[in-house]
């Protein structure tokens, strides 16, 4: 039999941390000396930017995986010091990751938050493994938070953690915040751990959605699931919340779109040695009139297949000209040992190459692919020259790259292509909207924005960056962080 989430509770231990995140990955990275021997190298992300200044204030931690095996290296369950965090690292071997990790988070339930574009697969042998790693994600926050600190809870790979975290330590208030797409009842009903997973986030005290959609479907699941009464209301900035009223206490479920360090992209954008970058990067591709960018981890839900179909399309209709418009793809490795994603990357090669052979002159591609990790800088340079920025995920719970380009174009040039399943074009209503399942759409979207007037690209840019610029990532964390100390019990943390 499957244990249940929230067997095996230990005796309470407490720590010394007022305020503790718990993530899949502690925001450091393993490298490796000339010498032989081994560093924790800073990986930089949003999160960590945003939540940094909290953490130094309170005695913060971070609870997370350092990102390397047991049988790579003995990470130990010490502390790990970085830049004066404290970081506590939750120990995987070779087995939690490819079960727990690759198998459970990202072939059963990543599939089954993105509208099912692959199907998903349902193993018990990888839903034992999930509930017990996710044991050990509670096992170590407990002892790293305070009593009555403040525990949030990052994501889709630890939705266990709050109930089994609140039966170790009742006295915590605990947050969860999902960074994906939460389903449509319809489709999250075929999970065979449905009702394990609605009471693991409804140990949380708030529960935390991108999209108002997300907190209705699971104020849905908790009423048909749990049987509990749920209501709707509003609470903190630019927030909605429900209520799921439980026999002992009541759980918050709100929206909270998250976003990007917008100030320090555009910051970054106006650099120099940046503006010089993206000027020679025109003059590598032949100074085209029109570069199309597209920036994604290699994923089959970020859609990079419609865009190259699109393209490709519009040149054999003649609508693009090859030799004055190029397409960029840059594609991060991403899952490499998940067959999906092997597959993915075959195709996509597949289709570049077709569309190369079809248009391409000899040094002249059309469609230059990049399948590895970009420097930041080099990214925002990327992000300068391009003329038309395409995002059409199918399904996708924010998408940041969005937001990103956008920070980036103080200049107020450029254009964005964005599908309506993204999290983002909620806020971005004046991208190019598109319905990246409507092939001829995508196609008259992208013409459109290759083509729109000075005048419309600069009215269309100015009003998305008063948007992204105003609700940045810091403002995102203290609008959840204020919503989950009025959420709290004693409702003053």
């Amino acid at each position: 039999m499957a244990p249940r989430a929230g067997q095996g509770a230990k005796a309470p231990s407490f720590g010394d941390s007022d305020f503790v995140v718990v993530a899949n990955r502690l925001p450091v990275d393993l490298e490796r000396l000339p010498d032989g021997t081994t560093t924790w190298k800073r990986s930089p992300g949003g999160l960590v930017t945003a939540l940094e200044p909290l953490l130094r204030s309170r005695s913060g931690a971070w609870v997370g995986w350092p990102g390397v095996t047991d049988d790579v290296v003995d990470v130990g369950d010490e502390p790990i010091e970085q830049d004066e965090l404290q970081l506590h690292p939750v120990r995987l071997s070779a087995d939690d990751v490819a079960e727990y990790y690759e198998g459970f988070s990202n072939a059963t339930l990543w599939p089954l938050y993105h509208d099912v574009i692959v199907k998903p697969i349902y193993h018990r042998e990888w839903w034992d493994r999930y509930v017990d790693v996710n044991r050990r994600f509670a096992e170590a926050a407990s002892r790293a938070a305070g009593r009555g600190g403040t525990v949030w809870v990052q994501d889709y790979q630890l939705q266990l953690v709050p109930k089994m975290l609140r039966s170790l330590r009742p006295d915590l208030t605990i947050g969860f915040f999902l960074h994906i797409p939460f389903p449509p009842v319809e489709l999250f009903m075929q999970l065979p751990w449905r009702t394990e997973i609605i009471e693991g986030l409804l140990g949380a005290d708030l529960v935390g959605f991108h999209l108002t959609g997300g907190a209705q479907n699971f104020l849905i699941l908790s009423r048909r699931l749990i049987g509990a009464n749920t209501s709707r209301g509003t609470v903190g900035v630019r927030s909605r919340f429900g209520e799921v009223e439980l026999a002992d206490r009541a759980v918050r479920v709100g929206a909270f779109p998250i976003s990007i360090d917008s100030g320090a992209l555009d910051k970054a954008a106006r650099d120099r040695n940046v503006r010089r970058r993206a000027r020679e990067i025109r003059s590598e591709l032949g100074n085209p009139r029109k570069i199309m960018l597209g920036v994604d981890r290699l994923d089959y839900t970020k859609g990079i297949d419609v865009r190259l179909k699109a393209f490709s399309e519009l040149l054999a209709e003649d609508r693009i000209k090859r030799d004055d418009t190029v397409l960029i793809q840059l594609a991060t490795p991403s899952r490499e040992r998940v067959e999906s994603y092997q597959l993915l990357r075959n195709d996509i090669e597949r289709e570049v190459g077709h569309i190369n052979g079809e248009y391409a002159e000899v040094g002249h591609p059309v469609v230059h692919y990049i399948h590895r990790p970009v420097p930041r800088d080099e990214l925002i340079a990327f992000f300068v020259a391009a003329d038309v920025m395409l995002v059409t995920p199918l399904r996708d719970g924010m998408n940041l790259v969005a937001k990103e380009y956008v920070a980036c174009r103080n200049d107020l040039g450029g254009a964005l292509v964005l599908s309506e399943f993204t999290g983002a074009a909620v806020e971005l209503r004046q991208a190019y909207l598109v319905n990246p399942h409507d092939l001829e759409g995508v196609k008259d979207v992208i013409y459109a924005a290759l083509n729109q007037s000075e005048e419309e690209g600069r009215r269309r840019m100015r009003s998305l960056r008063r948007q992204v610029l105003a609700h940045d990532v810091d403002r995102w964390a203290r609008s959840f962080l204020d919503a989950l100390a009025e959420a709290s019990p004693a409702g003053t943390k």
